[in-house]
C-alpha cells in the first residue's frame, strides 16, 4: 500500500512531484485523511481481503502528517487486509528539529522504518538545493531517529554543481558512520518544469559534465561497496538482504499495490487482469472523486504486452533482473537483436534463466532500456 501525503513546508527547486505548500491547510488535511481512509475501504471492497505486505507513506513530506492520522491509516489497513506477519511500514521524513520531535510518536503509531531525506551534509549544498534544514540539524534528527526506529534509510543527492569526487566520498562516508542500513543516492536530475530546469535553460548554472558525473557515480559504488552495501537496485543500496526495502522490491517485482492519496499510482489484479490506476492529482479533485466513488482519473486494463514491458522496465533496475519469460512475451530473444547485441556489448548478461544488467549497463540503464524496448 502506498499513501501519498502531498504537503511540504517548502517546495524544493529540483522537485517535480505532486506537492503543495502546507500552510493554512489544516481543515483540508483532515478532509484528506478521511478521504484516504474511505478510498482504502472502497478499494478493499473491490479487491477482497488480500494479504498486506507493506505500507509506504511518501510525498510530499509525510513526517508533517499528524501521528494519530498515520496510526489511523495503519490500523484501518491492518483491519481491512491480513498482515503478512510483521510488515514493513515506511515513512519518508525531513530531518528538521520540528519533525524530529514527532519521531517517537510516529514510531508509536506503527511506523518501523524511516526514510530520511537528508540530501546533503553540507550547508552550502543544502542551501542550493532549497532545503529547510542545516547539516547539523540533520545530524541531530538522525540521532533522534536512531533511538525511535530500528530501521533507517537515507536519501542523498550527488552530481551537484561544484561537487568534487573527494568531497562526495567524504559526505558518503559520514552518512555511513551514522548507522544507516539503507542508502539511496540519486544523481541530480534536471526536470524542465522545475525551478532548476528553468535556471539551467537560461544558463544560470550547469550540472557537472558527463566525465565528472561518471566519476561521482563510480565513487558512489566504490564507497558503498567498500562498506558492505549492495546495489540491489540502480539507486538503492542495502547492507545485507534484510535491509532491502521490501515495499520497493514488491513493486519492482510486479506485485499488486494500492495507491491512496492525490496522484497516487496503483497496480491491481482485478478479474484476472492487471489494472493500472492513477488517483486524481489535485487535492480537491481527489476529495470530490472519493466522495463520488470515483477516486481515479485513470483505471486501465493493461494488455499482456504492456504488463510485460513494465516488468522488464522495473525488473532490470534490480540486481535480480527478469526471467526469460518477460522478454519472450515482448518477442525478444537472447539470440536475436536487440537483446543479443546488448548482451554481446556487455550491457546485459544471462544468469541462468534470467537477464540482468551488468555493472557496465547499470549507469546507462535508461539508454539500454530504450534500445531494448524501442
Amino acid at each position: 500500500m502506498y499513501v501519498h501525503w502531498p504537503y511540504c513546508a517548502r517546495i524544493c527547486p529540483y522537485c517535480d512531484f505532486n506537492v503543495v505548500r502546507d500552510r493554512g491547510r489544516t481543515d483540508e488535511q483532515a478532509d484528506l485523511v478521511r478521504a484516504i481512509l474511505a478510498d482504502m475501504e472502497a478499494q478493499a471492497a473491490l479487491t477482497g481481503r488480500r494479504r498486506l505486505a507493506s505500507i509506504f507513506f511518501g510525498g510530499g513530506t509525510p513526517s508533517l502528517m499528524a501521528p494519530e492520522a498515520v496510526g489511523a491509516v495503519i490500523a484501518r489497513a491492518c483491519a481491512l487486509f491480513e498482515p503478512r506477519g510483521p510488515i514493513e511500514i515506511t515513512l519518508e521524513a525531513n530531518p528538521t528539529d520540528a519533525e524530529a520531535d514527532r519521531f517517537a510518536a510516529l514510531a508509536n503509531a506503527g511506523v518501523n522504518r524511516l526514510s530520511m531525506g537528508v540530501q546533503a551534509l553540507d550547508d552550502a549544498a543544502l542551501a542550493f538545493l532549497g532545503r529547510n534544514h542545516s547539516a547539523d540539524e540533520a545530524r541531530r534528527a538522525v540521532a533522534v531517529a536512531g533511538r525511535a526506529f530500528g530501521r533507517l534509510s537515507i536519501d542523498l543527492i550527488y552530481a551537484r554543481p561544484g561537487q568534487t569526487v573527494d568531497g562526495w566520498a567524504a559526505e558518503l562516508t559520514e552518512a555511513l558512520a551514522m548507522g544507516f542500513e539503507h542508502v539511496s543516492p540519486y544523481q541530480l536530475t534536471i526536470e524542465p518544469a522545475t525551478a532548476f530546469g528553468r535556471a539551467v535553460a537560461r544558463h544560470a548554472w550547469a550540472p557537472p559534465d558527463e566525465d565528472l558525473s561518471a566519476a561521482l557515480y563510480e565513487t558512489t559504488q566504490g564507497v558503498l561497496e567498500g562498506a558492505g552495501f549492495e546495489a540491489y537496485e540502480v539507486s538503492n543500496h542495502a547492507r545485507g538482504v534484510a535491509a532491502r526495502s521490501s515495499h520497493n522490491l514488491h513493486v519492482w517485482r510486479g506485485g499488486d499495490y494500492l495507491g491512496l492519496g492525490p496522484g497516487a499510482h496503483g497496480r491491481l489484479t482485478l478479474g484476472g487482469a492487471r489494472t493500472a490506476t492513477v488517483a486524481h492529482k489535485g487535492i480537491g479533485g481527489y476529495l470530490a472523486g472519493v466522495a463520488a466513488g470515483a477516486p481515479w482519473s485513470v483505471r486501465a486494463t493493461q494488455s499482456p504486452v504492456e504488463a510485460a514491458e513494465e516488468r522488464v522496465l522495473l525488473g532490470l533496475r534490480t540486481v535480480e533482473g527478469v526471467g526469460m519469460g518477460e522478454p519472450a512475451a515482448l518477442g525478444l530473444s537472447p539470440d536475436a537483436e536487440p537483446l543479443a547485441g546488448l548482451i554481446a556489448d556487455g550491457f546485459l548478461s544471462r544468469r541462468g534463466q534470467r537477464i540482468v544488467a551488468t555493472p557496465r549497463g547499470r549507469p546507462v540503464l535508461d539508454a539500454v532500456l530504450r534500445a531494448l524496448l524501442v
